[in-house]
């Protein structure tokens, strides 16, 4: 799948995450337990921002200067009007160039939509993209061998992967990062969430 014909399926149905129907507390309590490790609250960006601006809004409330980031342009579209004040950027994260580091990392729901063969590239870069101490919290299918597949949608065939866990958590270790938190948080689901910092 690529990834451009993956966020135009999402151009088609991102009224559905800024909709009244959407939970805005998804993924808030998960995002509150990785702040608490977060030394410095300067930068701060939402990998695969979408358009609720939920996680943006907690970002900002703590303090961080925060910017936004979708492949989508509709989620663009929808984000920038919550958030006028915030910077975004419209770029496919494949081979999108960090222009800085951050102190915190948001990629929640977002990378699993990306190739298998692109995944452990882009978890590498988001490490590399970590000011000392930083923190990332990052999502994938909890599963234990890495995969790919096809599921529906909202009326979209969207395509899906993952690295497997033991493949996460050596990447992890061998980017001068330590899993501080792992957690399938919505079982019998296979979803699972990390918290990662980067080494000082």
């Amino acid at each position: 799948m690529e990834t451009k014909k993956q966020a135009q399926k999402y151009d088609l149905i991102a009224d559905h995450w800024n909709g009244d129907n959407f939970n805005r507390n998804n993924g808030i309590e998960q995002h509150e337990r990785a702040l608490r490790l977060v030394k410095n609250k300067r930068s701060a960006i939402d990998i695969g921002c979408g358009s609720s601006g939920r996680i943006l809004d907690l970002l900002v409330k703590q303090g961080f200067d925060a910017e936004g980031l979708d492949f989508s342009k509709e989620m663009l579209r929808l984000a920038q009007l919550r958030h006028p004040e915030l910077s975004f950027h419209h770029a496919d994260i494949c081979n999108w160039v960090f222009p800085k580091t951050y102190d915190f990392i948001s990629s929640w729901d977002s990378v699993w939509h990306v190739p298998l063969n692109e995944q452990e590239s882009i978890l590498r870069k988001f490490c590399r993209a970590l000011n000392p101490g930083g923190i990332l919290i990052y999502t994938s299918g909890a599963v234990d061998e890495a995969g790919e597949g096809d599921s529906e949608f909202l009326g979209q065939t969207l395509h899906h992967s993952a690295l497997g866990t033991t493949k996460i958590l050596d990447v992890i270790a061998q980017s001068d990062c330590a899993c501080r938190h792992l957690e399938n948080d919505d079982w019998p689901n296979q979803h699972l969430y990390l918290i990662i910092q980067r080494l000082e």
